[in-house]
Parts: C-alpha cells; structure tokens; sequence
C-alpha cells in the first residue's frame, strides 16, 4: 500500500509538470490539454485496474483538478504580439528625424519657389523646352527634387537637404538666383503658397556637384531601394494634396 502512495504521489507531482509542459506546447500547436488527459486515462487504464477503489477515486479527483487547471489555463486572455515591418515603423518618421544631418556642412540660404509654367520661367506648355532646366533634366518633384541655384556657390548636380522640403538636386539656374539664394520646384503655383513661399533657413550640403547632372543619374537617387520609404509617403502626401 505504501509503494501504492509513493506512485501516486510522484505521478501526481509529474502530472503538474506535465501541465506546465502541456500549457506551453498547446498555446504552440493547438493540442487541447483535454486530449492529453484522455491519451493518459487510456494508457493508463491496464496499470489502475490493480489499484483499489479508492486510490481510483483519488486519481479520478486528480484528473478532475487538471483538467479544471488546463481549461482555466486555456480560458486566460491572449495578448497577440503584432510586430511592424520596418515601412510601417519608419513611416511615421520625417526625413529630418531619420537622419544626423550634423555630420553635414549647412550653408543659409534664401529660398523660394518656382514651377516650370510662364509665371516663373516665361515658357507656356506649348514652348519646345517647356519644363527642361539648364542641365538638361526635366523638373521633377520628388524624393530628390530639381531645384536652382547659383552655380558658383552650388555646382549643378549638388545635392541639397532642405529642411520642409526634402532633397535637391541643383539642376537649374535663374536670373534672380544669385548668391546665397536657391529656386524650389514644385508643381503648381498653389503648392508653391501652400507649402513654401519664401523662406530663410539652413541647407545642408549633402554632396557638391560635379558641374552636370543627367536624368538617369536623378532618376538613380529617386529609386534608392532604401529610400523608397520616404519616397512613397511623399507620393501619398502628394496623391492627397
């Protein structure tokens, strides 16, 4: 009879492991803890018919207590962990918070808006250079943006961090652009009030041109794969507007 109780008290207390055991592996696999204790009741069924009746009842009791300790583990609330692809997290980031801009050389600036229509450069859609700038490319608004400057402060094909605005890349020149003074591209005259106007800030000198800047080579920065990110927020923003 003692060896009796010895056995039961140790399978008991492998029971209770078990249950931690069968917890951690049915949150995995879906196997409900119900199961187990039927496959266990089964396999077990030859060895407890040489117990007497009231060791069965006491195994009965423990089973019972299991059970309602499995089923109260499976009723607790599960929290889903939802992890964020890496667009999702950065698109809630601006360019100016992405980046340390401090390792940059900054130059200030008077900047202004331009577009390519007969209000900024003279030239209706009709003209045969309508929208093509002094280095050739076609004016863009984009991630990497086409912008004017004075080519002996800023070489065509400089690359520009313009705080509010994003990139740009000198690409043209303007007969009021001189000096410290830069011409943004942008769509419409509305985009150029609504979103620009004038201003006087800091620039950051990303990289100094070359004195060209060719479309594959915008195109090139435009389609970085590791800045489609910010490119895309930007053409939603755009897409809105």
């Amino acid at each position: 009879m003692i060896s009796i109780k010895r056995v039961s008290k140790r399978m008991f207390m492998t029971l209770l492991f078990l249950g931690a055991l069968t917890t951690t592996f049915e949150a995995i696999s879906g196997v409900e803890a119900e199961d187990v204790k039927n496959w266990y009741n089964h396999n077990s069924s030859s060895s407890s018919e040489s117990l007497d009746r009231g060791n069965a009842n006491e195994d009965d009791d423990t089973f019972r207590f299991l059970g309602l300790t499995f089923k109260s583990m499976n009723n607790e609330p599960t929290i889903e962990t939802q992890v964020s692809s890496s667009v999702e997290t950065i698109h809630d980031v601006s360019l100016e918070e992405a980046f340390d801009w401090s390792q940059y050389p900054t130059k200030k600036v008077i900047a202004t808006g331009y577009t390519a229509g007969v209000e900024s450069t003279g030239k209706y859609p009709n003209h045969p250079s309508y929208g093509i700038t002094y280095s050739g490319v076609k004016v863009k608004r984009d991630l990497y943006s086409t912008v004017a400057a004075d080519t002996s402060v800023f070489p065509i094909g400089t690359i520009l961090f313009i705080p509010g605005y994003g990139y740009g890349v000198v690409a043209d020149i303007g007969g009021a652009i001189k000096g410290n003074r830069l011409d943004l591209y942008y769509d419409t005259v509305t985009d150029v009030y609504n979103n620009w106007g004038k201003k006087q800030l800091d620039v950051y000198v990303v990289k100094m041109g070359e004195g060209k800047l060719t479309e594959e080579q915008l195109e090139s920065l435009n389609e970085e794969e590791s800045m489609q990110v910010f490119r895309q927020k930007y053409i939603k923003n755009k897409t809105k507007s």
